[in-house]
């Protein structure tokens, strides 16, 4: 009952998160195409920096931007804020409920680095933290240089994408970059945006003048925002996607994706000002093709099978071994699910022991159950090799023979 009750508040909150997450990057793009997209007005008032109009919804809506502020400040002004806060915090709860609380699961794999639950932990919230410190430095050192800036800050991403690749197991990596970028962008938000804009409708309330500064750099911290919003996104939509995230090379191939999304955002920034830089997704969509095809899955040898009735349950020589059913033998339904118990029943089980609930609703007690999941069976165990997370149950590569057989067997 515990783990229904925690799969069912996980799931709430994972909705919160996307819906807050829709919100924000919604107004954020709005704002973009809104601001790139103003003409000079047809009737100068002070302080009046431009204009546009849009025809929607039944009717017309006439916006206009003053700098530093008009005349006379409304009593009623919009920040935009509480969807970026909404969208980090449940971000963050899911991040510490799913994976910093199973980190032998989640973010621990022995064959990338060999992290304790604890230590890779705390190099988690290292990297969030020192993702943010990094960027927000190079902010200040570099000030309004922005070429040199969006360069050294996606050499920045780069580096975001090497170290956590290098530490964590490959879902985990890749979630935890795009959380990384995503805590910069809040933080740009709450250090950054919102106090700036705090000071100048102080100081215009008591007839100062604003400090430029504050909205230059709310200004570029806002521009940074919009293009880590695609880059984002497809670092948490990658845990659905394997075979990207477990490639040997999965650092460099999250940064193309990254490089692509980045490209493509560009695009439509450039469109909203009245250009058409049509190179920017033909480059976008170059690179997508080409990290496809460096994904794609190549033909290989299949490895001899192992000697009669002895599995080998670890890579080091002095490990016990266990006596299962044969794997050299005839790959049928009763040797299969026998291998599939000792290895997945774990977590994908009617009674499972590892997470209270079944993984992802996949139960593996019966012929008939894991005939129904054959295709998700081969695609973890035999093509990715991801399934059991990290190896935790030390499944064989005779055991992985042995499905692969038997799901051709099917097929």
């Amino acid at each position: 009952m515990a783990g229904f009750w925690i799969d069912a508040g996980t799931f709430l909150l994972r909705w919160l998160h996307v819906v807050a997450a829709i919100a924000w990057i919604g107004e954020s793009f709005y704002f973009v195409a809104l601001d790139r997209g103003l003409k000079a007005p047809r009737h100068p008032l002070p302080g009046l920096a431009g204009e546009s109009w849009s025809v929607h919804g039944g009717g017309f809506y006439h916006k206009q931007k003053y700098l530093p502020a008009p005349a006379q400040l409304p009593d009623d002004l919009h920040w935009s804020k509480w969807k970026s806060y909404t969208t980090w915090l449940s971000g963050f709860a899911l991040l510490a409920i799913v994976y910093f609380a199973s980190p032998a699961v989640w973010l621990v794999d022995p064959r990338v680095a060999a992290l304790s639950p604890t230590l890779a932990v705390f190099a988690a919230l290292a990297l969030l933290l020192g993702a943010w410190c990094v960027y927000h430095v190079l902010c200040h050192l570099i000030g309004f240089r922005d070429r040199m800036l969006g360069g050294l800050v996606g050499a920045l991403v780069l580096a975001l994408c090497l170290i956590a690749t290098s530490l964590f197991a490959g879902r985990a990596a890749f979630l935890l970059v795009g959380a990384a970028l995503a805590t910069i962008m809040s933080a740009n938000v709450f250090f950054v945006i919102i106090p700036g804009q705090k000071r100048m409708v102080a100081a215009l309330e008591k007839g100062e003048t604003p400090n430029p500064l504050d909205g230059a750099r709310g200004k570029q911290r806002s521009v940074h925002n919009t293009y880590f919003t695609l880059p984002v996104v497809f670092a948490m939509l990658s845990t659905h996607y394997a075979a990207a995230w477990s490639h040997p090379h999965s650092g460099w191939i999250l940064a193309l994706f990254m490089a692509a999304a980045a490209a493509i955002r560009q695009f439509f920034v450039l469109w909203h000002s009245g250009r058409r830089a049509w190179w920017l997704p033909a480059t976008g969509v170059a690179l997508l093709a080409a990290t496809f095809a460096w994904l794609a899955p190549k033909a290989v040898e299949a490895p001899a099978p192992s000697a009669p009735n002895t599995i080998v349950v670890a890579d080091d020589p002095a490990a016990t071994d266990i006596t299962m059913p044969s794997v050299t033998g005839p790959a049928d339904d009763a040797t299969v699910l026998a291998v599939l118990a000792e290895r997945c029943g774990a977590c994908h089980a009617a009674q499972p022991s590892l997470l209270g609930f079944p993984a992802k609703g996949m139960i593996f007690d019966s012929a008939e159950q894991i005939r129904t999941h054959a295709a998700s069976i081969h695609q973890q165990t035999v093509v990715l090799k991801i399934m059991p997370p990290g190896n935790m149950t030390r499944m064989t590569e005779a055991e992985r023979e042995l499905v692969a057989r038997w799901f051709d067997q099917q097929h």
